[in-house]
């Protein structure tokens, strides 16, 4: 006969099983963060690509930014994705003051969405250089060695991912925001530098021409909306063509969702990119998120059915917590998140809310639209 006085202890079988894969996961990956010694300097011509659709605020207030980087040779290609903000005009009048502006204007089609990644591809197929630099309309560079640091990252090789933080609000849905940006980076950035290159962020991102029509660009999943970022870098990466620029003159900014339903339906949109992924990443990625919440879990179950031995589960938890905050210290400085090592708990118990939340809506995401 089943005996319920072992549960207690199930369960803290069950916290220690979790903790011992989060530790792997710290241990393994999240060390691996490494700032490696600047290359030295060598100039190659640069195209920098922005799609744009109904971005002519964003345009009027990034878009010099990027024409005023100091680099000796690029141009700014700007995709005029069927616009009807005003955006043509606005190029127009900047194209007469700037040499190394070059737009590329698209109609809109009412009878088919296209989406930005063929925006994205027409924008390639005009650009004249070999090496590409991605971002988006609403982003601003960190400085204007932007192009030159993200450039001195290719060397001989063909993807460079970059950092691209988020400027938040002081508030808690801000510092959840804030935290998972930052992990986010944590992960594909380490990840990537033990062979497994899952994403990278479109807001910064570079690759060459030759690499993007030799494999066809985005055709293998031209059919999703998403995914002009994490599924070509997970289908064109190979175990030596992989770049990481973490040189903080290298980020690009931009603000954060201001509310809860905006941001809600950002990360809807890139939940339904990750179906996409391959079986290997979403095991990978899915095994994790599965421990964190699973830990809390049974941490917060031993406390209910078992008060009485509360400092065990406590203890356990306290142990993540610093070897956590270990491990995370120098990529908090790194990636210029220093406030969320003083609070590491607070931003745990906040990220652990939002994958349990987020893994009841996953399978409800609908397919993403380009506006």
């Amino acid at each position: 006969m089943f005996n319920i006085a072992i549960i207690p202890l199930i369960t803290l079988c069950f916290s220690v099983i979790f903790l011992l894969i989060l530790l792997f996961y710290y241990f393994y990956f999240f060390t691996q963060l490494k700032v490696s010694a600047e290359p030295k300097s060598e100039s190659r011509p640069i195209s920098v690509i922005v799609a744009a659709r109904n971005e002519k605020k964003n345009l009027e207030q990034y878009l010099e930014l990027l024409l005023n980087q100091e680099y000796p040779e690029y141009e700014v290609v700007v995709i005029n994705d069927g616009s009807h903000d005003g955006t043509k005009a606005f190029l127009k009048e900047l194209d007469e003051k700037y040499t190394k502006l070059k737009i590329v204007t698209l109609e809109l089609d009412e009878r088919f969405q296209k989406g930005k990644k063929f925006a994205l591809t027409m924008g390639i197929k005009a650009s004249k250089y070999e090496h590409l630099l991605f971002t988006d309309a609403d982003c601003w560079p960190a400085s204007k060695n932007w192009i030159s640091k993200m450039s001195l990252s290719f060397q001989d090789k063909d993807i460079v991912l970059g950092v691209s933080p988020l400027e938040v609000q002081k508030n808690i849905l801000g510092s959840l925001i804030k935290y998972e940006t930052f992990h986010t980076a944590l992960q594909y950035i380490t990840y990537a530098n033990r062979g497994f290159a899952y994403m990278g962020v479109g807001r910064n991102l570079a690759y060459t021409k030759t690499l993007f029509f030799k494999n066809k660009g985005f055709a293998s999943h031209q059919h999703i909306l998403s995914g002009d970022d994490d599924l070509f870098v997970q289908e064109n990466t190979t175990p030596h063509n992989l770049s990481i620029c973490l040189h903080q003159e290298s980020f690009m900014y931009s603000k954060s969702p201001i509310n809860f339903g905006s941001w809600l339906t950002q990360k809807k949109r890139h939940f339904s990119t990750n179906k996409a992924y391959k079986s290997k990443f979403i095991r990978l990625l899915g095994l994790y998120s599965f421990a964190q919440v699973g830990l809390y879990a049974s941490i917060v179950t031993c406390f209910i059915i078992a008060p009485s031995i509360w400092f065990i589960p406590l203890g356990i938890l306290l142990l993540k917590w610093i070897i956590q905050w270990a491990v995370m210290l120098n990529p908090t400085k790194a990636l210029k998140a220093e406030s969320i090592g003083w609070v590491l708990p607070y931003y745990d118990i906040l990220y652990t809310f939002f994958l349990f939340f987020f893994a009841f809506i996953k399978p409800f995401t609908r397919k993403p639209k380009w506006s």
